[in-house]
């Protein structure tokens, strides 16, 4: 059975953004494709039936998804109530799951906030309660403090510049780890595409765990 990955950029990004990552799943026997929207101008009806239609075209293949920040989200939000996708893992990297400081921060820049933050504003201020979705998902965090939101102030404690690592631990995930990198450079280090493929293949981060679970503070 053919594993298929669709990678999927986050906001004021482009596809070709994945290069990096798209290259060491293939490496690691995927077969990758790219999800490239307008994450501003395009509608989140219009993107997340143009991600499930392509989810939908490679089946009966198993289809992972990996998402980038708004990505990731768009990715739960594309297979949470969507039971006749074909079956697959997600991995959100760097993905504020539990809704985003620094984008309420720009929202409260006004009209001009909200034009940066287009269509899917809300889906990032406010995230998700918790997962309760079919799939596994699994959440990589940076803690690399160099970025746009902490420029902004708005981000406590742990993050990686932009998003803030307690902004990722989602509740009702089937795994969850944070590593040494900032929120663009979590799509280039080597050990992410690493723990991406270990998570794809496992349902857990960890390969030499002999059981996979949340992380105990996600429980």
């Amino acid at each position: 059975m053919i594993e298929h990955v669709i990678l999927l950029h986050g906001l004021w990004m482009r596809g070709f953004a994945l290069g990096m990552l798209h290259r060491r799943l293939i490496a690691d026997g995927y077969r990758v494709h790219r999800f490239d929207y307008l994450s501003v101008a395009s509608s989140q009806e219009r993107i997340l039936a143009g991600l499930q239609a392509r989810m939908s075209g490679y089946a009966p293949d198993t289809v992972h998804l990996v998402g980038h920040s708004l990505g990731g989200l768009l990715a739960l939000r594309a297979c949470l109530d969507a039971a006749t996708l074909p079956p697959g893992r997600v991995v959100c990297l760097g993905s504020p799951l539990k809704g985003s400081a620094a984008a309420r921060a720009f929202a409260a820049w006004g009209r001009s906030g909200e034009v940066l933050l287009g269509h899917n504003r809300t889906l990032l201020e406010q995230g998700f309660d918790r997962w309760d979705g079919p799939r596994e998902v699994g959440v990589i965090a940076g803690r690399m403090p160099l970025g746009l939101g902490a420029m902004l102030g708005q981000l406590a404690g742990e993050h990686d510049g932009t998003v803030a690592v307690e902004e990722t631990r989602l509740p009702g995930v089937a795994d969850h780890c944070v590593v040494e990198a900032n929120h663009t450079g979590l799509l280039f280090s080597q050990e992410v595409a690493q723990r991406v493929d270990t998570f794809l293949r496992l349902g857990r981060f960890d390969a030499g765990a002999e059981t996979g679970g949340s992380s105990p503070d996600l429980q």
